[in-house]
C-alpha cells in the first residue's frame, strides 16, 4: 500500500482551505459533511463558494492565510492552481506542524483525499495512491451502481439494534451467526426499502423465533425476473438477491452469463419445463420451493424475463402463500420490451401505436385461439409471447380473420443476447421467413407499423447487422 486507509474524525475540529475556485469549494464542503469547522482563505473566491457562505460552520476570508490564522487547525488543504502559491502555502502549514494536502501535488500532500462512497453513515473511500484520479472517479461509479442508496438505513438500523442483539444473545458466535443471517435475509430488506416499522417487528420475531426454536428455522424464497438475456438488464435488486441465494432453481430461458452471478458454492437445479407435461412440472417445482425453504434455505427462483408476465410466477408464490413460506418478489425487464428495445422496434410511437397488448399463444391448455382481427388495428402493437412452435397457424388465422396481409410484422430470436436474430416481413410472409432462418427461439413476434422503423432505430449493431442474412423484407 502507498498510503495506511484511515478514516479522520473532524468533527467539531478546525480545517483550512487556501484556494477560491471549483476545486477549493468542493474539498470544503466535503469537510464540511464530516463535520469540520471549516476556514477557507481566497482573496478572489469564485461563486462556487455562495452557498458555502450559507453553512454555520463555515467562514470565508478574502486573504492568504498567515502564521496566526492557523494556530488549531488540524488539517489544512490547498487547491489554488497556482505552483508558486500552492508551494508556499503547504511549507506555511507544515510549519505549523498541520496535516496537508496539495491539490494535484502528491508529493506536498501528508494524505490523499479519496473518492467517496456516501451512504451515511456508511463510508466507502476510494484511492489509487495518486496515480490516477480519473480511475478513482470510475471505481467509485461502479460502486455507486451496485450498492444501494438504502445502505445508509440498513447502518442505521443495525447501530440502533446493537445493544439488544448483545443482551439476547450473549455468545459471540451466536451473535456473529445471527447478524450474517438478519443481514442477508428479509430483515435487512425490509430495512432497506425504508420499511423500518415491519423490519423492527421482523427482528423482534427472529430474535423470539430463536429464543424459543433454537437457530434452526423456515428460510425463504426470491422469485427473481432475470430479464430477457443480458446481464446489464438486470436490476440492482436482483443482483442483490441472486448472490444471497443457497439454491438456484432456474429455467431455460436464463442466460448463462446470468446464472454466472449467483454463489459458485450455491446449488443449481435446471427445471426446464417438460414437452407437452407442463403442468406436472409446474407443480413439481412449486413444491421443491416449498421443500427446500422449509430446510431453511434461501431459495432463488430465477425466471427469464418478468415472472409475473406469463412466467407463471403468480402460480408459484400462491402455492408459499398457501404453505406459509416467506417469499419476495424481484420484477425483470420482460421479454417484450427487452427484445423490442435491442432490435430498434419501439412498441409504441406517436405515429404508429398509442397502445401495445402483450397475449401468449400458449394456454395452460394448448394453443389459445384468438380474435386477431380485434387486437390488429390501427395505433396498436401486439406482442406474441410463445409464438414460435405454431407461428403458420397464427400469422394464417391474422389473414383469415381479416388482418392486412401486408401489416408489417418482425419476429426476434434470443433478443438481448449476442446471437440476438430478427426477422422483419409481413403477416403474410413472416411464418416462412422464420422458418428459411432456422429459428430455434426463445422467440418474440411484434405485428404492427412500429416495425417499420427499425430499420432507421436499430442502435444495437454489436450483434448481427440488418441486412446481413437476418432481417428479410417482403
Amino acid at each position: 500500500m502507498n498510503h495506511l486507509p484511515i478514516f479522520l474524525d473532524v468533527k467539531g475540529k478546525r480545517a483550512a482551505v487556501v484556494g477560491g475556485g471549483g476545486a477549493a469549494a468542493r474539498r470544503a464542503e466535503t469537510l464540511l459533511k464530516a463535520g469540520a469547522r471549516v476556514t477557507a482563505f481566497a482573496p478572489a473566491p469564485g461563486e462556487e463558494f455562495a452557498e458555502l457562505a450559507r453553512h454555520a460552520s463555515f467562514a470565508l476570508l478574502a486573504h492568504e492565510p498567515e502564521e496566526e490564522d492557523l494556530a488549531g487547525v488540524l488539517v489544512c488543504i490547498v487547491a489554488t492552481d497556482d505552483a508558486a502559491t500552492d508551494a508556499r502555502m503547504h511549507a506555511l502549514a507544515k510549519a505549523a506542524g498541520i496535516l496537508t494536502n496539495v491539490a494535484a501535488h502528491p508529493e506536498l500532500c501528508d494524505f490523499v483525499l479519496p473518492s467517496i462512497v456516501d451512504r451515511d453513515p456508511v463510508t466507502i473511500a476510494i484511492s489509487t495512491g495518486g496515480a490516477s484520479p480519473i480511475l478513482a472517479r470510475r471505481l467509485r461509479a461502479k460502486l455507486e451502481a451496485a450498492i444501494p442508496s438504502g445502505y445508509g438505513r440498513l447502518a442505521d438500523f443495525v447501530r440502533a439494534a446493537r445493544s439488544r442483539i448483545a443482551v439476547r444473545l450473549p455468545d459471540r458466535v451466536a451473535r456473529r451467526r445471527f447478524w450474517e443471517r438478519l443481514l442477508d435475509g428479509p430483515v435487512a430488506e425490509l430495512a432497506l426499502a425504508g420499511d423500518a416499522a415491519r423490519a423492527e417487528a421482523g427482528l423482534i420475531a427472529e430474535l423470539d423465533r430463536i429464543a424459543t426454536f433454537g437457530e434452526s428455522g423456515m428460510g425463504e424464497v426470491y422469485l427473481v425476473g432475470a430479464g430477457p438475456g443480458d446481464p446489464d438488464l438486470l436490476t440492482f435488486r436482483a443482483l442483490r438477491l441472486m448472490q444471497q441465494a443457497d439454491v438456484v432453481l432456474y429455467d431455460r430461458l436464463v442466460d448463462p452469463a446470468i446464472l454466472d452471478l449467483v454463489p459458485r458454492d450455491a446449488e443449481r437445479v435446471y427445471v426446464g419445463k417438460r414437452p407437452r407435461n407442463d403442468a406436472a412440472a409446474q407443480g413439481e417445482i412449486s413444491q421443491m420451493l416449498v421443500r427446500f425453504a422449509r430446510q431453511g434455505k434461501r431459495v432463488l427462483r430465477l425466471k427469464g424475463g418478468d415472472p409475473f408476465v406469463f412466467g407463471r410466477g403468480g402460480e408459484e408464490i400462491e402455492t408459499l402463500a398457501d404453505q406459509g413460506v416467506p417469499f419476495q418478489v424481484c420484477p425483470g425487464i420482460t421479454a417484450a420490451i427487452g427484445c423490442s428495445a435491442y432490435s430498434g422496434i419501439p412498441l409504441t410511437h406517436r405515429d404508429h401505436a398509442q397502445a401495445c397488448i402483450f397475449v401468449t399463444a400458449q394456454g395452460k391448455d394448448g394453443p389459445i385461439a384468438r380474435d386477431w382481427k380485434a387486437l390488429v388495428r390501427p395505433g396498436q402493437t401486439v406482442a406474441i409471447y410463445m409464438g414460435l412452435g405454431r407461428i403458420e397457424e397464427t400469422m394464417s388465422d391474422f389473414v383469415a380473420q381479416g388482418v392486412d396481409a401486408r401489416t408489417p410484422a418482425a419476429i426476434i430470436d434470443n433478443g438481448a443476447r449476442p446471437n440476438q436474430r430478427v426477422v422483419v416481413a409481413t403477416v403474410a410472409s413472416l411464418a416462412k421467413a422464420a422458418r428459411d432462418e432456422g429459428l430455434r427461439g426463445p422467440t418474440i413476434i411484434i405485428v404492427g407499423s412500429v416495425v417499420t422503423l427499425r430499420e432507421k432505430l436499430n442502435w444495437n449493431q454489436t450483434g448481427p447487422r440488418p441486412n446481413a442474412g437476418t432481417t428479410r423484407q417482403e
